[in-house]
């Protein structure tokens, strides 16, 4: 017969797979948060209500059990709580559908060209300027115009506090794809393999993109990595003892829409669609604009992702129409294929 204390320490089955680092709020925000609320509601309550910042988007999707998407925006911004200024240098779309029991997570690269929407002049940058320059409401619009999908929700974290997150769990484990040791995250050694990783380790793993033969698209992966150790000790009834810490860290460093109400009701409503998770990301390719290194989506890569996220809310399809969809067809001379890692092409930004 299995004691007690064995099942508090049993480790949850192999089958969980999870998204990339910004799902981290999806893990605090979406799955776990209304688990440790049904035990300990008033701290949960009071930390996660230390969190709301309401904006212009209003939905009760969540109240009504329908399929939702929700942008998950990572800034990093060093000092502790603050939250609310910065590039928002991780972005993705994440669609949870209690019907199907699916969620869908497709990553929007930092440095994809698009119109910010909200400004009060043309203004056409780096998708990840959108969050700096009008906050949450801008970074929504952005996005939401750019792939063509509603959303009315989000949830902005500082990358900053990962480090605590890991500690507070007690450490994860992960499986190191290829040894490295990189100055611009700390020298921290890494070899190939499985290794522990506590806070500042794992942070700098999620960091390292410059020794990775992938570049941006490779931490992405890791990224997916680290979410789903994290995912494992935050479900795990053994992490209660560390609740505390947990809940104070989310408290500081986390803003959202989302209320304590609606992550009750993702909690007893949504968990079979942590169950299978797809990721994605919008796949751009290299361009100079002026003087900066951006990405740049292809017609067809915007109206792939477009389908995806749409079908996953249960959405018709629709063609997608955008400023993005009106500099393309004026770079006549725009070559999407003809783009590497190390080559980039001239990409001209036209007025209106």
């Amino acid at each position: 017969m299995e004691t007690r204390s064995n099942h508090r320490h049993r480790q949850p089955p192999k089958r969980f797979r999870w998204g990339r680092l910004i799902g981290l709020i999806v893990i605090v925000g979406l799955f776990t948060v209304g688990a440790y609320a049904l035990r300990l509601y008033s701290q949960a309550k009071y930390a996660i209500d230390n969190t709301y910042h309401a904006t212009k988007h209003v939905s009760t999707d969540i109240a009504q059990k329908k399929p939702f998407a929700v942008l998950l925006l990572g800034v990093d911004t060093g000092a502790e709580g603050r939250v609310e200024k910065g590039n928002s240098d991780t972005m993705i779309v994440a669609v949870v559908n209690p019907k199907t029991n699916k969620t869908t997570m497709v990553s929007i690269p930092r440095d994809t060209a698009a119109e910010l929407i909200g400004t009060k002049e043309f203004n056409m940058q780096k998708i990840n300027a959108a969050y700096n320059v009008g906050g949450s409401d801008m970074a929504i619009n952005t996005v939401s115009k750019l792939v063509n999908v509603p959303i009315s929700y989000y949830l902005t974290i500082n990358m900053g506090a990962l480090e605590k997150v890991v500690n507070a769990v007690g450490g994860i484990d992960v499986d190191v794809p290829f040894s490295f040791q990189d100055p611009y995250t700390g020298n921290q050694k890494f070899k190939k393999g499985r290794m522990h990783l506590n806070g500042n380790m794992a942070l700098a793993y999620s960091r390292m993109r410059h020794a990775d033969p992938e570049g941006d698209y490779g931490r992405q992966k890791r990224q997916q990595q680290v979410i789903k150790a994290i995912l494992k000790k935050a479900v795990s009834v053994g992490s209660l003892g560390n609740f505390t810490k947990l809940m104070d860290t989310i408290s500081k460093n986390i803003a959202t829409n989302l209320s304590f109400a609606d992550m009750q009701s993702i909690f007893m409503n949504y968990r079979g669609a942590a169950k299978t998770i797809t990721n994605d990301h919008l796949k751009g390719v290299n361009a100079w604009v002026g003087d900066g290194a951006y990405q740049i989506a292809s017609d067809a890569e915007m109206q792939r992702v477009s389908d995806k996220l749409r079908k996953a809310l249960g959405l018709q399809t629709e063609t997608i129409s955008n400023e993005e969809t009106k500099q393309n067809a004026k770079n006549t001379q725009f070559d999407f294929k003809a783009t590497t890692d190390q080559n980039y092409i001239i990409f001209t930004p036209y007025d209106r």
